[in-house]
């Protein structure tokens, strides 16, 4: 009895066995299905897993069918959206609720300094190191976010501003929350031009302030002492107001003359002009001016350089804005040097060098710049305006050309322009 008992329980025992056995390989069939998202087949399972497991292979593969069709609706909408946004200029950026980027189009290259296709799956915080961005990115699934915000983005040394508008927008298909789409504008160009304007607008009040308290302060002077000051006095304050008027009417007619140059309609007026004489008659004019006394005036011009369609006036102005300078700010006895060459580049180079003290490298890059001055109380006193060599740099963009300085200090100072060779055609 006892023999047939355990032999029954045996039985029972290695049953059991095997049917565990099955229903741990009819669970890896299963998981291994659902991971590789493939339909399981009838004869996929085992056999002695049970009716119950065909229930659930049903019920597995309608899940499975399921999830398909949301992933395939989710890769519709990113290809839906990529041909959508993808030619905007404006950079467009979508991201899941993790910040894991879903879509860049191409513009955003241009931002992050990266190619957009190949950052699709990275993490936002390491495509676009901006601390006041992500802050931005919780603000808008907050629902908190103003409509446009300007962010200040510092890559590799270059600061970009962007004007980012920021949108939640539902997907389907999708387990890891709402996509955040971005709409990022450059607008570091405004930027800078508003940085441009505040700049002008400072200097021309200080260039004006100087000049009008002088003159303000002198004019009160003589109106409430008039009776007591003596006759020299009020000459040399007399003296005083003139020399700053015409100071202030300097600024503002240099000022017109770079309005209408940054206009729209400069003026322009092309006609075919000898170098050889026009430099010369500058020269010679300049020979004769209180100014060039002490001075040695030199001008030097090749053969080869002979008539180019240029506005004669405006070439004028920039030579003799050029010269000024020269004879402003090299000494008495110094030698100022007015050369003329062609170059093969189908340009002639036009240089006005003086044996003067020369100017440090650091000032350079910002000679040309409006209202730049190397030693700002000498200028002022010399009388400069700190708008001639910026208006010698419109005179010469206008004509097609380019501008530049070499100085080295004790060694004197060299400005040079191009001018373009054309022919009538292209005046």
């Amino acid at each position: 009895m006892f023999i047939a008992l355990s032999i029954v329980l045996a039985v029972a025992l290695g049953a059991s066995v095997l049917k565990i056995l099955s229903h741990r390989r009819a669970v890896r069939t299963l998981q291994q299905a659902i991971l590789l998202k493939q339909p399981l087949l009838r004869e996929d399972l085992p056999e002695a897993a049970g009716p119950a497991w065909e229930q659930l292979r049903i019920a597995g593969n309608e899940l499975i069918t399921e999830v398909g069709q949301l992933q395939q609706q989710r890769t519709g909408q990113l290809a839906q959206l990529e041909a959508t946004l993808g030619s905007l200029q404006e950079a467009v950026l979508i991201v899941d609720a993790s910040n894991c980027i879903l879509l860049a189009n191409q513009a955003l290259q241009a931002i992050s300094g990266r190619v957009a296709t190949r950052i699709i799956g990275h993490r936002l915080e390491s495509v676009l190191h901006s601390a006041e961005f992500l802050a931005y990115v919780d603000s808008v699934r907050l629902g908190k976010a103003q409509p446009q915000h300007a962010v200040e983005l510092v890559e590799a040394g270059q600061t970009t501003w962007l004007e980012v508008t920021g949108t939640i927008i539902h997907s389907q298909g999708s387990s890891r929350g709402p996509w955040t789409l971005f709409v990022l504008h450059d607008i570091t160009k405004q930027k800078k031009l508003e940085t441009v304007r505040k700049d002008f607008v400072a200097n021309v009040s200080h260039e004006l302030r100087t000049p009008l308290s002088i003159i303000k302060g002198y004019v009160e002077t003589l109106v409430d002492g008039r009776e007591d000051i003596p006759v020299e006095d009020r000459e040399r304050f007399l003296k005083t107001i003139q020399r700053h008027t015409e100071r202030l009417n300097s600024l503002l007619e240099d000022l017109l003359v770079l309005s209408r140059l940054e206009s729209i309609n400069p003026g322009l007026k092309r006609e075919a002009v000898e170098i050889p004489a026009l430099l010369t008659s500058i020269i010679d004019d300049y020979r004769n001016r209180p100014a060039a006394a002490g001075h040695r005036l030199e001008l030097e011009v090749d053969s080869s350089c002979g008539t180019v369609f240029v506005d004669a006036l405006k070439i004028t102005q920039a030579v003799e804005n050029l010269l000024n300078n020269a004879l402003q700010y090299a000494p008495k006895g110094s030698r100022v040097h007015l050369t003329a060459r062609q170059q093969d580049l189908g340009e002639i180079i036009v240089t006005v060098r003086d044996n003067g003290p020369g100017i440090p490298a650091a000032d350079l890059p910002h000679l040309f710049e409006r209202f730049y001055r190397v030693d700002k109380g000498r200028s002022r006193e010399k009388g400069g305006t700190g708008l001639g060599l910026s208006i010698v740099k419109h005179i010469v963009q206008l004509h097609g050309g380019r501008v530049w300085v070499e100085s080295r200090l004790g060694e004197g100072t060299a400005f040079s322009f191009s001018l373009p060779l054309r022919g009538k055609s292209d005046a």
